[in-house]
């Protein structure tokens, strides 16, 4: 990424590269209001900015009259992760609620809807704080970790609390962990009975 770097007036003398890593980070606190770091912003066309990997070139400061800060035109390297369609994630439940269970990866939080958790009739136990098969009895509850397929995508940059991200764990091979393992020696003990 390429970006010009104000760096404001009380922090010359400073390691300039120590000061413009610091301000890519987290950013910056100006009298008047903050100016945020590129760690956590969403790009719409890139996704996620995970951190800052490396800096790669600080140009020359420039000082623009009535302002007093030095202005670097800087270039450095980004970790970034971008939610496709379909792609396959790892997560951690990180809340259940009557509809479904809401899954972090990444930085983001996304929602599997009941519909989308197994086959079987689901219904939300609120003292336990799971979502429970009618049938199978399978439980998932926070701290759960899980697989599941990316289903829809909407990003908005502007308010990351809007992004919504649908996943599923209908599909083979996904769901909770401990169900994953468990079909496979299921299936394991099933080839070794022909």
């Amino acid at each position: 990424m390429k970006e010009l770097i104000r760096v404001p007036p009380e922090k010359f003398g400073s390691p300039v590269e120590e000061v413009i890593e610091d301000i890519l980070r987290k950013g910056y606190m100006f009298k008047e209001r903050q100016e945020g770091g590129f760690e956590g912003r969403l790009n719409p066309d890139m996704g996620m900015i995970l951190a800052i990997y490396k800096i790669t070139k600080i140009g020359e400061g420039k000082i623009i009259p009535g302002d007093g800060a030095a202005y670097h035109r800087t270039e450095f390297e980004v970790l970034i992760f971008h939610p496709e369609l379909h792609e396959i994630i790892d997560g951690e439940v990180v809340e259940i609620v009557e509809f479904g269970a809401f899954v972090r990866f990444a930085a983001f939080d996304a929602l599997v809807h009941v519909s989308q958790i197994t086959d079987d009739y689901i219904s939300h136990d609120k003292k336990r704080e799971a979502l429970v098969g009618k049938e199978t009895r399978k439980a998932l509850e926070v701290n759960d970790r899980v697989r599941a397929r990316i289903v829809a995508v909407s990003l908005n940059p502007d308010k990351k609390k809007e992004s919504k991200i649908n996943l599923t764990m209908r599909q083979p091979g996904l769901g909770k962990f401990k169900w994953i393992e468990d079909a496979k020696k299921n299936a394991k003990n099933k080839e070794k009975e022909k």
